[in-house]
């Protein structure tokens, strides 16, 4: 039984979760990568971080790691999580588009945002990520900002369905009437919280992470791990 022991790993929680992101932050922005030298395609970035930090928690973790298919890096009920990283040049991401409700409501999962600034050192043909921000964002913070401000808005200011509905449509909400009526329904019962994601309609959507990055206020449902605001 005794030496079973060593090989049994700590399950993950979210505030493990939070602590390997900051340790990780901390190692990586000292590392110098010769694979990425030279490298401005953001995408073929983000994989490479995405993977290391995914094979760092699984080497200290029991955990869960998610497929392509998932669509979510930490599909467990209880992590739930999407790795997100991304340049702070502009700082940004896709995801699925699934429903119209996750731009009021949320994505449904958590997010893990890793902002770096890259740069490229031409003496040693290595690139350095220093990771200026790091934030754990709560599924239930996910939703569009300006959408779920302004909704939360009209329910203070007793608004009808019709008025939401016209809001929605307005704002391009990529759904049908039907589709809209209950959404507008769900908004009058049970208003949005406020949402801290910039979110553009596309086939996918796109996220933006800028409010996130820039924010000083404690907001529950957001922990900032690392966060270095760049002096001007």
């Amino acid at each position: 039984m005794g030496e079973n022991n060593t090989e049994m790993k700590e399950k993950l929680t979210i505030p493990k979760l939070i602590e390997e992101a900051q340790f990780f932050c901390v190692v990586q922005s000292k590392f110098q990568h010769k694979e990425l030298f030279g490298v401005t395609d953001g995408k073929a970035v983000g994989t490479l971080i995405e993977q290391k930090f995914q094979k760092h928690l699984h080497h200290k973790y029991e955990v869960t790691i998610g497929s392509s298919a998932s669509g979510v890096d930490l599909p467990s009920e209880d992590i739930l999580t999407d790795i997100k990283v991304t340049s702070i040049k502009q700082p940004q991401s896709s995801c699925p588009f699934k429903d119209a409700k996750q731009k009021i409501f949320g994505l449904g999962y958590n997010l893990l945002v890793f902002v770096y600034d890259k740069t490229d050192d031409e003496k040693t043909k290595t690139a350095t990520l220093n990771f200026v921000n790091c934030s754990f964002v709560s599924k239930e913070r996910t939703a569009d900002y300006t959408t779920t401000f302004r909704l939360r808005e009209m329910v203070k200011d007793k608004a009808n369905e019709a008025d939401i509905i016209a809001y929605l449509q307005d704002k391009n909400i990529p759904a049908d009437e039907i589709t809209l009526s209950q959404l507008a329904e769900q908004i009058l019962q049970t208003p949005p919280k406020q949402g801290y994601l910039t979110i553009s309609n596309a086939l996918q959507w796109r996220l933006q992470y800028q409010r996130i990055v820039a924010l000083v206020d404690d907001i529950s449902g957001i922990s900032k791990i690392v966060s270095y605001n760049k002096p001007k």
